[in-house]
């Protein structure tokens, strides 16, 4: 077990659509409730010689909404998680660049890395309350059961088909979107969660449970 475990809160991007600056507080919040010792910080030119802050913790959560995340950070970044790190995306963490109607080539080491890109919120009103369906007996969902939340609606698509689907829900029409994923890269783990988009996600118990526990599995406290 990784004694003193360190947990990195990254936000990055605008808060235009997303409230940046106070999801950074309460994901510390989750990480420190996790039992690891956690930070966060703004921006995501980090990676490239790492800064102490950076380079210690052994798992990153991005809360990100776009914004200026460069190839060669974002290389930097699936290398210390190929090593061995973590990494937790949480809801726009998956909003990458677009070039026509695919996804722009300079943001592929992190669509290879999260292991997805954001589509759309899918067809109807963009949130909604609506039944989260846990599929996955995972470290990640321990102690979880199906629960309701009011959250916004994430589409997105997969890089591959290498993930482990821990929860998803169903939409309308009766197709079934995935909500959350975990999947190992080298040696590092990764979990990306479409939910989160605001308090309305952020207070509810199993929301807060998949993020914690998220953490620590990433974070390898159970090695």
């Amino acid at each position: 077990m990784i004694e003193n475990p360190r947990a990195l809160v990254v936000v990055n991007g605008d808060d235009i659509h997303h409230d940046l600056l106070s999801a950074a507080v309460v994901m510390q919040q989750l990480g420190l409730e996790a039992g690891l010792v956690t930070r966060k910080g703004m921006g995501t030119n980090r990676f490239i010689d790492p800064r102490p802050e950076t380079a210690d913790a052994d798992t990153y959560l991005f809360y990100t909404a776009g914004g200026t995340f460069s190839t060669s950070q974002q290389e930097a970044l699936a290398a210390a998680v190929a090593a061995g790190k973590g990494l937790v995306g949480v809801h726009g963490a998956n909003i990458l660049g677009w070039q026509g109607d695919g996804l722009d080539p300079a943001d592929r080491p992190l669509f290879e890395l999260l292991g997805n890109r954001y589509l759309s919120h899918g067809p109807g009103h963009h949130e909604g309350r609506h039944t989260i369906e846990i599929v996955a007996d995972h470290p990640v969902t321990a102690g979880l059961s199906d629960f309701e939340l009011f959250d916004e609606y994430y589409e997105f698509e997969l890089a591959a088909d290498d993930v482990m689907v821990l929860a998803q829900r169903h939409r309308a029409d009766g197709e079934v979107i995935p909500v959350a994923y975990a999947k190992d890269h080298g040696a590092g783990r990764v979990v990306y969660i479409a939910l989160g988009h605001d308090m309305r996600a952020w207070g509810e118990p199993s929301f807060r449970a998949l993020v914690r526990q998220a953490l620590q599995w990433t974070a390898k406290v159970d090695a």
